[in-house]
């Protein structure tokens, strides 16, 4: 499901230079989805080209990642190590009409 409008990720920390996917030139945008499996909900970020957001796109709406690659990372800042998975999905496909669900709020 979907948590946010797609945000615009930016190549440069002052925000001056839209990122682009390096085969096709599209921005990319990253929009966070709820994945809900039982009783238990989580947040990914997942970056996606402006060529794959599908009309009538906004929060609650349920969604299916297309081809979704997850990239693990690490990095060492001020002699930190942080690490965490970078998402990334060609399109979102809207499911069943891509109404919101009835509990969404």
């Amino acid at each position: 499901m979907v948590g946010n409008l797609p945000v615009p990720k930016y190549a440069d920390a002052e925000k001056t230079q839209f990122a682009v996917d390096r085969e096709t030139g599209a921005k990319l945008f990253v929009v966070t989805l709820f994945f809900m499996e039982e009783d238990r909900a989580e947040a990914l970020k997942i970056t996606v080209p402006e060529t794959g957001l599908p009309n009538g796109l906004k929060p609650g709406v349920a969604v299916m990642p297309v081809e979704l690659f997850a990239n693990p990372w690490a990095r060492i800042f001020n002699g930190s190590l942080s690490d965490g998975i970078a998402y990334r999905a060609d399109r979102l496909d809207l499911v069943g009409g891509g109404t919101p669900t009835a509990d969404a709020t």
